[in-house]
């Protein structure tokens, strides 16, 4: 397979899960969200990181900014961010078990929303609630499926 196929499995798996992040949800379970964004980008940082990049998340951030119809840039620093440390530490990262993944994983993905609440704050009058980290469980706990799942998808797609 080609770059140019590769580059799209990788564009196609982040618009996956742009879709899903905008996806309507009932009101009851829109706290319990997981950030399929964050756990797309990092996958594939982990997986690739010599082609998705900072670069590539601050995109994908600001492209979930606009669907949002958020303030714009906040969610594009805070997975830019979040990406650069994953960046990083990548060979340690890949080197834990899947399930170590998930609690680091946890751990990016309250770096990334202290920092959107931060932005946002420095924008708006807005109030931390604790209902606004109640996804960061979800995304732990979906983190096993969503990393086998794309890894069957860079093998059977042979992204590389």
């Amino acid at each position: 397979m080609d770059k140019a196929n590769g580059r799209g499995t990788i564009f196609i798996s982040i618009l996956v899960a742009l879709v899903l992040a905008i996806l309507p949800l009932p009101a009851q379970l829109d706290a319990f969200r997981p950030d399929w964004l964050t756990l797309v980008v990092l996958y594939w940082v982990l997986a690739l990181p010599h082609r998705v990049n900072v670069g590539t998340a601050w995109l994908a951030g600001l492209m979930l900014d606009i669907l949002l119809g958020s303030t714009l840039g906040v969610r594009a620093i805070g997975l830019a961010v979040v990406t650069y440390l994953t960046a990083m530490n990548y060979q340690l990262i890949r080197n834990f078990s899947v399930w170590q993944q998930a609690v680091v994983i946890g751990v990016l993905t309250l770096t990334c929303k202290l920092l959107i609440f931060w932005a946002e704050h420095l924008v708006s009058d807005i109030i931390l609630q604790p209902r606004y980290f109640w996804s960061i469980l979800t995304t732990m706990m979906i983190w096993p499926w969503v990393f086998l799942i794309l890894r069957r998808t860079r093998r059977k797609f042979a992204v590389r």
